[in-house]
């Protein structure tokens, strides 16, 4: 029944005080101005305007419609600006979990560049939620999953990032460091360093060890990629990372890496999964392409 077009008219003419005015500030003619009003009114059924005044004034109905202007207006202004500046990527939230452990600690030397691009955006690494994050993207609590795992889900879509190999990482001076590749059975006899997740979510269980019914002699569990890396160096277990994670000790000798298998060894793709009704905002967009990029 009253349109925004009726709250500015209504406001324009409380603050100003005149017809002509009122019509100037919106860029309406003043016959057209006083169509608007006493289209409201016919809708309203009630005066809003004294006309017998000079100059004329809101009536108690006018008054009470500029009180609701005065509320309304700005808020809708306020919301219109933050939606101009989310399809301009001048505004957003990106709220980021992950199913891999290890791709947080390659994630985030990579939000300094996306702060640059993107200033305004709120954005926020959560880590409570990296056991079982999709079904926070599914309710809008996350914004960006990163996983290993894609799966057709309603409403998500998913982007391969890149391809990695799964690596055992060992100590430089581990009786298998000078190996080209090792078997499931050689770690029978082995303490494996994991993450602290169930170990179906573990590739090295799910798709090394247990096809070939193999269990290490001891599993620990440690927080930290970091610290996975560290403790193989110093001979404290083995542990699987992907062969970016342990690249940098590798490069610096303390560690050995050996292909899981004796064939194309153990591979994966990093996806990251949005929903697909924010796929194209320009935030979201720009983050997977500097993601792919990287």
């Amino acid at each position: 029944m009253i349109e925004l077009r009726h709250l500015r008219t209504l406001l324009a003419l409380a603050e100003t005080g005149s017809l002509t005015l009122a019509a100037q500030r919106l860029h309406l003619t003043q016959s057209a101005l006083s169509h608007q009003i006493k289209e409201l009114e016919a809708r309203l059924e009630l005066p809003l305007l004294d006309r017998s005044a000079r100059p004329p004034r809101l009536t108690q109905a006018g008054e009470r419609l500029r009180g609701l202007a005065q509320r309304v207006l700005p808020l809708v202004d306020e919301t219109l600006s933050g939606l101009r500046d989310l399809a301009v990527g001048r505004a957003g939230r990106l709220y980021i979990a992950s199913e891999c452990h290890s791709c947080l600690e390659w994630l985030l030397p990579r939000l300094r560049h996306y702060r640059q691009r993107f200033p305004a955006v709120e954005l926020d690494v959560l880590s409570s939620v990296s056991l079982d994050p999709l079904p926070r993207l599914l309710d809008g609590g996350l914004d960006l999953v990163l996983s290993p795992d894609a799966r057709a889900l309603p409403g998500v879509v998913w982007t391969p990032l890149f391809d990695y190999e799964m690596r055992l990482v060992v100590a430089a001076d581990h009786p298998l460091a000078s190996r080209a590749h090792v078997m499931p059975a050689e770690l029978a006899a082995e303490t494996l360093l994991v993450y602290p997740v169930p170990r179906a979510r573990l590739d090295v269980f799910a798709r090394f060890l247990w096809p070939a019914g193999v269990e290490p002699a001891r599993v620990r569990t440690v927080e930290s990629t970091a610290m996975l890396v560290e403790l193989a160096a110093l001979g404290q277990g083995l542990t699987v990372l992907p062969d970016w994670a342990c690249a940098h000790a590798l490069a610096e000798g303390r560690i050995g890496t050996l292909r899981l298998g004796n064939s194309t060894g153990l591979s994966g793709t990093l996806h990251a999964a949005v929903r697909a009704a924010e796929a194209d905002l320009p935030h979201v967009a720009g983050f997977l392409a500097g993601l792919r990029l990287a």
